[in-house]
């Protein structure tokens, strides 16, 4: 075997479950059986809300709980995870539905599936460190708002209309319960809502969804509400395992979709995670090995009717709250499930839409934090902009547009806040064992400016217009020792500006030039200006005793007239090599 080869199976089986996850499942299976049989209760109604929601058929949003659960728990990268269809994924699974129809999204779910493996392969994981939190606040304020909007039609008890934008069809609903109102279903939904709120309130631990999803349907049966439209029939079981809606003649034009599907399964898993190691201690998950977990989980789940899967935030942190310890508690969630599908599928189809969309739209509540939010906008209004905008892109375009504004903006605005953090200021010379009149001469003809920061392309042009507006002097000594980082842009501006003052006949001397600076500036052919005759200047005393060396040399000062400066001690290692202003 090859060292490739070597190097490529060694990445492999690290993605694999090891003697670690065994060790945890032994630790206590208990507490773990409990917290996975609690999760499953809440998941239940969540899974068949989301499948309905997403165009699919609750039947899609079971399928997908047991069996994207059951993958993502046994190979993902975090113990506590817990895995299904969420509401975010359902944002951006119904234009797609509107568009390619159910096979189509069965075929994203796959591709999406194969791309998060290829992610981890690739080590991408580690690269959800570097999504900003206002973007985070902002794309879950986003979702909460869509997928409270997307309920509106069960809740109001009318006919979804069609159309793929949010606010349009929560428009059309609104028209449409205007001309025949079905109050039965609005009771429904806010009660439903109203028990789960309060109940989060007075017993954070209990389950209400569900107890509030068997109340309404309980009423539902009894009093005969015919406007209350059940769920409708669900197979007892899974469907056999196919690809017959696979359709390699439509894999381009799925493609776009596919990739903004595993955006998000990557971006809301990763940050599931990420909440579920908040919540505990001790406890952190492999992100490559995540995304490797939800790409098998993803690839599975489209062959039993299944929508592609993410993360749950709600599920885990009720994970983590009752008491799980490792991942056998979201594998115990996905098999109570699967009993429920087999065993209870008759009982399951009377649940009433409007109690399931009542619990989603406690579900979108429960996910705004306002004091969160307050926090967040109060930082700066850098921030208030981002969570805005992404908030308000989330609404109107979709979550992976909204995610990539939101982190051009942060980037466009964390590069203003470096630029503005460059500055060009001119600093006193050292007057030496020079006289008072013999330093004055000096300062007459030359000057000295310290550069400080970063010398790029978002801040250089400043310097092009602060340098380049020198007048009265000779010799210009640039002390360079405090600039951060430059770039191309960096060294070709202050190219530029060194040429336009050699033109007018002004010297200008650099000290302090780092190895990696000086790569910059040679390559751009900005180091032979700074450094005449090659000479190049560790110290700013250096560079002085040049500039009045070039002086005397063209008559402007005499040798006479200023006394030589002594050499300076040596500096130690430990010293800076530019000493301070």
């Amino acid at each position: 075997m090859t060292s490739g080869a070597r190097r490529m199976w060694t990445r492999i089986t690290s993605l694999l479950p090891g003697h670690d996850d065994l060790a945890d499942v032994r630790r206590d299976p208990r507490r773990d059986l409990l917290a996975g049989l609690t999760v499953a209760i809440v998941a239940l109604p969540l899974a068949l809300g989301f499948g309905v929601s997403s165009g699919l058929g609750a039947e899609a949003g079971l399928a997908t709980a047991v069996v994207a659960g059951s993958l993502a728990a046994v190979f993902g990268g975090s113990n506590l995870q817990v895995s299904g269809p969420t509401g975010a994924m359902t944002v951006v699974l119904v234009p797609i539905v509107g568009t390619y129809g159910p096979t189509g999204v069965l075929t994203v779910g796959l591709m999406a599936g194969v791309l998060l493996v290829a992610l981890a392969a690739m080590r991408a994981g580690k690269y959800m460190q570097y999504v900003p939190a206002p973007v985070v606040e902002g794309f879950t304020l986003g979702i909460a708002c869509v997928i409270g909007l997307q309920q509106i039609p069960n809740a109001l008890g009318v006919t979804k209309p069609e159309g793929d934008r949010v606010l349009v069809v929560t428009w059309r609903a609104v028209e449409e319960f205007a001309h025949a109102p079905n109050w039965t279903a609005v009771g429904l939904a806010v009660a439903v809502a109203a028990v789960m709120l309060a109940g989060a309130r007075w017993r954070p631990t209990v389950p209400f969804s569900i107890v509030a999803v068997i109340a309404a349907t309980v009423v539902a049966q009894l009093a005969h509400l015919d406007a209350a439209q059940p769920i409708g029939d669900l197979p007892s079981g899974l469907p056999a395992p196919t690809l017959a809606f696979l359709d390699p003649g439509a894999l381009g034009s799925l493609l776009g979709p596919a990739v903004a599907v595993a955006a998000l399964a990557a971006l809301e898993s990763l940050l599931s995670a990420s909440v579920a190691d908040g919540m505990t201690v001790g406890q952190r998950h492999d992100p490559d090995r995540e995304l490797f977990g939800q790409g098998l989980a993803n690839i599975a789940s489209p062959l039993f009717g299944g929508v592609p899967a993410t993360g749950a935030i709600a599920r885990t942190a009720v994970n983590v709250r009752t008491g799980a310890t490792s991942r056998l508690a979201s594998l115990t969630h996905a098999a109570v499930l699967a009993v429920i599908v087999f065993a209870a599928a008759p009982l399951v189809s009377t649940i009433p839409l409007a109690a399931l969309a009542g619990v989603l739209l406690a579900t979108a509540i429960r996910m705004v934090e306002v004091g969160s939010l307050r926090a967040m906008a109060r930082v700066t209004r850098s921030d208030a902009l981002i969570l805005v905008l992404t908030a308000v892109a989330t609404l109107v375009l979709d979550l992976v547009y909204a995610v990539i504004i939101g982190l051009v903006v942060a980037g466009a605005l964390a590069l203003r806040a470096v630029a503005q953090q460059a500055r060009l200021d001119q600093v006193p010379l050292d007057r030496g064992d020079h006289t008072a009149e013999e330093h004055a001469l000096l300062a007459e003809h030359i000057v000295a400016y310290r550069l400080d920061g970063p010398l790029f392309f978002a801040a250089a042009h400043r310097f092009l217009l602060e340098l380049t507006e020198v007048a009265d002097v000779r010799v210009i000594v640039l002390r360079m020792a405090r600039v951060s980082t430059m770039d191309a842009t960096g060294a070709l501006v202050l190219k530029d500006a060194v040429e336009k003052l050699t033109r007018r006949g002004i010297l200008v001397l650099a000290s302090g030039i780092r190895p990696g600076q000086r790569q910059v500036l040679d390559s751009v052919g900005a180091l032979e200006l700074l450094q005449p005759d090659g000479r190049e200047y560790a110290t700013t005393p250096e560079a002085i005793r040049a500039a009045r060396d070039h002086l005397e040399l063209t008559g402007i000062l005499s040798a006479d007239t200023v006394p030589q400066q002594p050499a300076p001690k040596p500096a130690l290692p430990s010293e800076s090599q530019e000493e301070p202003a």
